[in-house]
């Protein structure tokens, strides 16, 4: 396809007809195939926290142990996106994704048979942790941002609801079933989904980089240029909150809602119906941000963090945790695109991959600090109060990061 330079002309031949229509879409398969490898990403990722109650009630853990591995998870996850970010930036995703899906299914299928508690941060905390940082969204967002050049914020969009989709539709079911069949029979099947996507990656991907993704701006900071930026140091802190938040929130949530008398049935499903809110929070993110910037976007995203924050830490009802949960969701994703964005606007496209990856990865480390962070308050004090003033805070902060972030654009 790529040593096509001469003009199109009618054709006789169906067959060469039928190659140039492959050739005009082949935009579209490349944001299936993204979409498809968040969606199952996202969801295997998220399990964890819907099984963290059953799995140390029934292995005897506290969850701190158990927090650890999530926040190891964070941890290595976030380095390996920033070393996929990079790799982006060079080759063709189909190596790439593939290898992080089947890194992952190994990964997740080996957490059905766990019994230790040094198991799960080396199966869930490196292993699948490693495959999912390489199949996050950054190489991915690499990928359609060089499909779609012209429409950066939508298409990031709709590949970052694909984690969303993935909660909702992945968690929703497992919760269902998660009494009937145990966790440990979740793991397994989530493996399974992972290997079900090797064969779709080497059927849509091209095994080498078309024009679309090879071709690379040669305009743009380098890392170490955009580190002498406040800019980039603003974004880092506005992220690094956003994380803290992030996984907290969605590592914790089933179990708070069950502390507080919530079912366990209708607990898991908060977890997923928070999904939802992020599909419709994520997608009007990209459209809204194509339009008028990202700064907007985040800080009412974060304003909104600050309202529900406050709201729980006064009443813990039934009816508050669910509020807490659906617009604490329907922000979830907000930041997601908008990483792309504000690399673009700020430093250039050259090393998007590259700058896109730190981002994530300070981001994702921070995300393992909540989750491991809020177990070690809850076993401290039997509760999560403390977490949730202190998160709320940290969303205070940065809200006035991000309107500061105006002044440097």
């Amino acid at each position: 396809m790529a040593g096509i330079t001469t003009p199109q002309q009618p054709s006789r031949f169906p067959e060469e007809q039928q190659f140039l229509r492959r050739r005009d879409m082949h935009p579209i398969v490349i944001l299936i195939a993204g979409f498809l490898v968040v969606f199952v990403g996202g969801g295997t990722r998220f399990a964890i926290g819907l099984t963290l109650k059953p799995m140390v009630a029934e292995l005897g853990w506290t969850r701190g142990e158990l927090g650890l591995a999530i926040g190891v998870y964070f941890v290595v996850s976030a380095v390996a996106t920033y070393i996929a970010g990079r790799i982006a930036d060079r080759m063709s995703a189909r190596f790439l994704l593939n290898a992080g899906v089947a890194i992952s299914a190994i990964g997740i299928g080996l957490m059905s048979l766990v019994s230790q508690a040094w198991q799960p941060v080396l199966f869930y905390g490196l292993i699948f942790a490693f495959g999912n940082g390489a199949t996050s969204l950054v190489p991915v967002g690499v990928m359609v941002t060089r499909a779609f050049p012209a429409r950066t914020g939508l298409v990031n969009s709709v590949i970052a609801s694909g984690v969303s989709l993935g909660q909702l539709v992945i968690i929703a079911l497992l919760a269902a079933i998660l009494a009937s069949i145990g966790w440990r029979s979740i793991y397994f099947w989530l493996a399974v989904a992972q290997l079900a996507l090797v064969p779709l990656l080497l059927i849509t991907l091209p095994a080498k980089a078309t024009r679309q993704i090879a071709t690379a701006p040669s305009e743009g900071m380098s890392v170490t240029q955009a580190l002498r930026t406040p800019k980039l140091w603003l974004l880092l802190a506005i992220y690094a909150i956003c994380g803290l938040d992030d996984f907290f929130v969605s590592t914790h949530v089933v179990a708070f809602a069950q502390d507080r008398g919530v079912n366990a049935l209708f607990a898991g499903n908060l977890l997923a119906l928070m999904g939802l809110t992020a599909l419709i929070g994520v997608l009007t993110t990209g459209v809204i941000s194509d339009r008028f910037g990202p700064i907007g976007v985040t800080a009412f995203s974060f304003a909104a963090r600050v309202a529900v924050f406050a709201l729980i830490a006064v009443d813990q009802s039934m009816l508050s945790i669910a509020l807490f949960a659906l617009v604490f969701g329907a922000t979830f994703l907000m930041t997601a695109p908008l990483t792309v964005l504000f690399v673009r606007d700020h430093f250039g496209l050259k090393h998007l991959g590259a700058l896109t990856g730190l981002i994530t990865m300070v981001h994702q480390i921070f995300g393992g600090i909540g989750a491991y962070g809020g177990a070690l308050i809850f076993d401290a004090r039997d509760s999560y109060d403390v977490a949730f003033i202190v998160v709320g805070t940290a969303s205070m902060i940065a809200l006035g990061l991000t309107l500061m972030l105006r002044k440097h654009n």
